[in-house]
């Protein structure tokens, strides 16, 4: 329990990218820790001599390292990477876990520490925001201690919607996908793929576009993005233009292929077509226009915005009279038939006078005419 404890604190110490400012200043910090030592900390080799990390990505020196850390019948290796953004986090955290895979095939990517990760016999690696974290080389620690290490130290990290990429979830069956979705950032080429295909070789992007791979048991689904619609036309044209070559030359090709908005979208080694065509079917582009200079057509939206805001206050001040009337008739509707029920029920308890039975009238208001008896018809016997 107690190297249990001085591995959590040390794990808490490396991981945090609020704790560390600079890598210099972790050796001080860690030696004060009971039967453990620090060796020093050196620039991020390791990761760039297994090709995950390309020797000029764009990190931030000063709190990006690996070190090695001795304690009592314990040694851990951590590299720590902080990049610019997200995606490039999350980027070489997807290459990791391809190449651990390989290795382990039930592998899967979980959002159950930091924004990702994922755990092995001999190591852990997860993102959190900028920052990738690998946690590589133990010694005399098991996996369920690495795992509780992990969740221990992300357990207050916040998620945010945006860490994973979106093109991620722009995969079909989003959810499925990010359990072994490998993800491109920026890239040049797609040789750092974990899956090759001829067609592959004619995608140009130059560093303006991004690619996720997704599998769906024997089949994998790749969605290159493109940032301009010249770039994707005109990789459009050279995928198709390759798939017909290979068709030609009887060689394996993709199983389905279609442009989606500035999406390339290929499918590989689907059962057949049809099955093919149902996984693209579930990819949707989302347009998004920005411009980067003055909008020219920010009068035209503010009047469209003007426009709108007067029909609405004209349809809802119409709306209020119209219901303001009807509650108005309806309430003097039922205080006038409740008056008048009134007044019948009244008039029914009262002996009321009048002349059609026994021709008698009372001239009580004094207004009508006297009536001459020599004029009245005489009763006969």
């Amino acid at each position: 329990m107690r190297l249990l404890s001085n591995l959590i604190v040390l794990v808490l110490l490396v991981g945090s990218s609020v704790a560390v400012t600079r890598a210099q200043s972790l050796p001080n910090q860690l030696e004060r820790l009971e039967k453990f030592k620090a060796g020093k900390l050196e620039p991020v080799y390791t990761l760039k001599k297994e090709g995950f990390l390309a020797p000029g990505a764009a990190i931030s020196e000063e709190s990006s390292f690996e070190g090695e850390y001795i304690g009592n019948h314990s040694r851990v290796t951590v590299d720590q990477v902080n990049f610019k953004q997200d995606p490039q986090a999350y980027e070489l955290l997807s290459l990791m876990f391809a190449a651990a895979k390989m290795k382990e095939p039930g592998l899967e990517i979980r959002q159950d520490y930091g924004t990702a990760g994922f755990t092995t016999t001999d190591q852990i690696a997860f993102v959190k925001g900028t920052h990738c974290v690998r946690i590589r080389d133990i010694k005399g620690v098991s996996a369920a201690s690495l795992n509780m290490l992990v969740q221990q130290l992300t357990s207050g990290a916040e998620k945010s919607e945006g860490d994973i990429p979106v093109l991620i979830k722009h995969l079909p069956y989003p959810e499925e996908a990010q359990k072994n979705a490998v993800y491109l950032n920026s890239f040049a080429d797609l040789e750092r793929l974990p899956f090759q295909h001829a067609v592959l070789d004619v995608v140009q992007a130059g560093g303006n576009a991004d690619a996720a791979l997704a599998s769906y048991g024997p089949s994998k689904v790749l969605i290159v993005e493109f940032n301009t619609p010249q770039l994707a036309t005109e990789n459009d044209q050279r995928i198709i233009a390759r798939i017909q070559e290979l068709w030609r030359l009887g060689q394996p090709a993709p199983t389905a292929y279609r442009r989606v908005g500035n999406y390339s979208v290929l499918v590989f080694d689907a059962a057949d077509e049809q099955t093919a065509k149902q996984l693209i079917d579930q990819v949707k582009y989302e347009q998004v226009v920005q411009w980067l200079g003055e909008n020219p057509n920010i009068l035209k939206e503010a009047q469209k915005r003007y426009v709108n805001t007067t029909l609405g206050v004209l349809v809802a001040v119409l709306k209020a009279s119209g219901y303001a009337a009807l509650l108005c008739l309806g309430v003097g509707g039922l205080i006038g038939g409740l008056l008048f029920s009134y007044r019948r029920a009244q008039q029914k308890d009262v002996t009321a006078f009048s002349d059609a039975g026994g021709m008698l009238r009372l001239n009580l208001d004094e207004l009508s005419a006297e009536t001459k008896a020599s004029r009245l018809l005489q009763e006969r016997n």
